[in-house]
């Protein structure tokens, strides 16, 4: 079914989307050729809250996947639809990529957030809390208690809460307090009991406190009780002398997207630094607040808030399901995914089980391709580098940095090689969205150790992954090359799923050293030789291999074009897509958030297909092939298809020259466009239909599971040779 509102948006059924063989590739495509970005960012939310809705996965899974959507959600509403209310205010209000005013793209967003929170709620309250408490799992309320629990609750909260709770008045004495950015909140109103006055007062819920406290018993049944009302049942020990007329809990998102004028701050971290601080005091832009709240108490919060009717969100509590998060201390394995453990990639297996591999020796014999999280990042990446640093052989490392944890093995190994007399060069991206603190603190650090450290390129982000390593062997210099699709994280190397390319080619080497020296220098001017780098050539580069799989299908040679990205928005991308489909190219996209490529037009995207796979890792590679008449042309790296990453970025693909990879690429996107396989498939309107069963109602494969196998097969038939 079609939403009218879509419909009206030229976002409908593509009845009219016939065209003339005869005109110009150009006039083919229609005005109503894209989806609304934001509106497909929802739509990608929504797939997220459907693996939540889904009973046939384990019970905390499910409520880690609610966590998920109200952590996607937030960042949301921070970063994109802040930006879309800075546009209005400032008077940039330039339209949307399908022509629609920010005015009018707010509201299509408030509507559809709007529903879908209330799904995320209801989700909550009648699917996911129910299947917990059927395992064992209950999450209470203070009615529901003995009172040996509240007594044992109650001294718990003298002990451990009532501590750290600070109360603030609103009086004439007492002006509103400040309200940070996702805190959670009570809105209290109580009554002197002298002189009968009405006050209000505000009550943060502390952060750094669980947010679920486990009900002491030896009930065989878990129970847990939300912070919130644990604090909200003790209200009468914070007010003494006075009467709790009413309570309600409430939540506050801010602007906390950062801005810099780097061409204007001579220090770009202190410039960041300052920024970080005013970040904490962005404009309100979302209020969240229980169905229960009386109008006077709301109506005190949007005025002193300063918040538009459409910014308040009335939900049913708990607020703020993120804290679903702190599930994941419960010892429940038969309520999680059974469990996957990484293999060591087969060429980086070491000959003897007491020996570590030569990792060097390995790479020179052949280029490496290693599969996170199915193979390890730490017998990979990481022991790369570690070998690196302690190679008394190794003269330099070179390494970008975008995102990695402050303990990370990665960045110890960088100060190890410099303490040890090696030229290391990181190159540190501290503009990385919400991870902007930890990455100066951790770049700071870099610089004491005597590593290199810059900061890339004035108004261009550095995302690309590439580690580079310098070795002299036998009086020659020999080039060590990572080029990856995810951060050098070893954290999120478990639960993002990613390839890296290893690679001794000489070619490589040389194409990574012009970049960091360009890097480290003052711009990206040069073409690369198995390199595609943004933002001067990636976008050219990819357009002339699309255009060219467009030139074979007219000449009658196969064509086809795959593609994997995180999101595909980029309207020059698209429209070559489009044509290529026009000529009978077979076009296959996998794609995990944003899509404003439609399937739907009549004549135009007949041979373009689009698949959606989520699932317990966060699919997060980048992968492009191109048949290119028999000679296939494949490519993997850090680009997404969007503005800021082709034209605002620092983006690498390489290009994959090994068969055995080309295969093992080409077979994986086999398996996720398998109809057998679970995944969603976009379909008119931008609906995205999840196809999860067969006809008999029997599981489809799921991509990830399946991957694990093959990989962990593969070890299996290595070792037994």
């Amino acid at each position: 079914m079609i939403d009218p509102a879509l419909a009206d948006a030229g976002l409908g059924d593509a009845e009219d989307d016939d065209f003339d063989a005869n005109e110009s590739p150009d006039a083919l495509l229609p005005d109503h050729r894209y989806f609304d970005r934001e509106l497909s960012w929802l739509a990608f939310n929504q797939r997220v809250l459907e693996l939540a809705e889904d009973p046939s996965l384990p019970e905390l899974e499910r409520a880690n996947f609610l966590a998920i959507f109200a952590s996607n959600l937030d960042e949301f509403f921070m970063v994109r639809v802040a930006g879309l209310k800075r546009r209005i205010v400032t008077g940039l209000a330039v339209p949307t990529n399908i022509g629609r005013s920010p005015v009018d793209a707010l509201a299509d967003i408030s509507r559809e957030a709007h529903a879908l929170q209330l799904r995320h709620a209801a989700a909550w309250t009648s699917q996911v809390r129910p299947a917990l408490a059927d395992a064992g799992i209950e999450m209470s309320t203070w009615s529901e208690l003995t009172d040996s629990e509240r007594s044992a609750l109650s001294e718990y909260f003298q002990l451990q809460v009532f501590p750290v709770l600070m109360p603030l008045a609103v009086d004439p004495a007492h002006p509103f307090p400040y309200i940070s950015g996702l805190s959670l909140n009570l809105a209290i109103r109580i009554r002197n009991a002298r002189t009968g006055r009405q006050e209000f007062a505000r009550l943060k819920v502390p952060p750094m406190l669980p947010r679920f406290v486990e009900v002491p018993g030896a009930s065989e049944i878990t129970r847990y009780l939300s912070l919130e009302e644990l604090i909200a049942n003790h209200l009468g020990d914070l007010f003494p002398g006075m009467e709790v007329l009413d309570h309600h809990a409430f939540r506050l998102t801010r602007n906390e997207d950062v801005a810099i004028e780097e061409d204007e701050s001579e220090n770009l971290i202190q410039a960041l630094e300052a920024e970080l601080l005013r970040r904490r005091f962005g404009p309100p832009i979302r209020l969240e607040i229980t169905d229960d709240m009386d109008a006077v108490t709301l109506e005190l919060l949007v005025k002193e808030l300063d918040i538009t009717d459409q910014e308040v969100y009335r939900l049913p509590s708990p607020l703020d399901l993120r804290g679903l998060f702190g599930l994941s201390r419960i010892d429940r394995p038969d309520l999680r995914y059974p469990p996957h453990l990484p293999t060591t990639a087969v060429a980086f297996q070491p000959g003897d089980s007491n020996t570590r591999a030569d990792m060097f020796k390995a790479i020179r014999k052949s280029d490496v391709l290693v599969h996170h999280p199915y193979e390890s990042f730490t017998t990979s990446v990481q022991a790369f580098l570690e070998q690196a640093a302690r190679d008394p052989h190794v003269l330099a490392i070179k390494q970008t940095l975008y995102r990695t944890s402050g303990d990370s093995p990665i960045v110890q190994a960088l100060i190890d090689a410099a303490e040890a007399g090696k030229q290391v060069l990181a190159l540190v991206e501290v503009k990385a969205r919400f991870d902007e603190a930890n990455n100066i603190v951790w770049a700071r650090k870099l610089e004491k150790a005597g590593v290199h450290v810059v900061y890339g390129l004035v108004g261009l982000k550095t995302h690309c992954k590439l580690a580079l390593v310098i070795r002299e062997e036998e009086g020659t210099l020999r080039h060590y090359s990572h080029v990856g699709t995810g951060n050098y994280n070893p954290k999120t190397s478990r639960i993002y799923e990613d390839f890296g390319l290893f690679t001794a080619d000489a070619q490589v080497g040389k194409d990574l050293t012009r970049l960091f020296n360009e890097l480290s220098g003052y711009a990206i001017e040069k073409k690369f030789k198995r390199l595609l780098v943004a933002p001067l050539h990636l976008r050219k580069g990819l357009v002339r291999q699309i255009d060219g799989e467009r030139k074979n299908a007219e000449a009658g040679k196969p064509a086809s074009i795959r593609i994997k990205v995180n999101s595909l928005v980029d309207e020059e991308i698209i429209d070559s897509l489009y044509r290529a489909s026009v000529a009978g190219v077979k076009i296959e996209v996998w794609v995990r958030g944003i899509c404003s490529l439609r399937t739907d037009l009549d004549g135009i995207s007949d041979n373009i297909t689009v698949r959606s796979i989520l699932g317990r890792y966060l699919e997060h590679s980048r992968i492009f092939a191109f048949e290119n008449d028999g000679d296939p042309q494949v490519y993997i790296g850090s680009a997404d298809m969007m503005h800021r990453n082709l034209d605002r970025r620092v983006e690498a693909l390489v290009r994959v020259t090994e068969p055995a990879h080309l295969k093992e690429l080409l077979a994986f996107f086999d398996l996720a466009m398998d109809p057998g396989t679970t995944s969603w498939h976009l379909g008119a309107g931008g609906v995205w239909q999840r196809h999860a069963v067969d006809a008999d109602g029997k599981p489809l494969i799921d991509l990830q599971d399946k991957t694990m196998g093959l990989i962990q097969r593969r070890r299996r038939a290595r070792s037994v040779r």
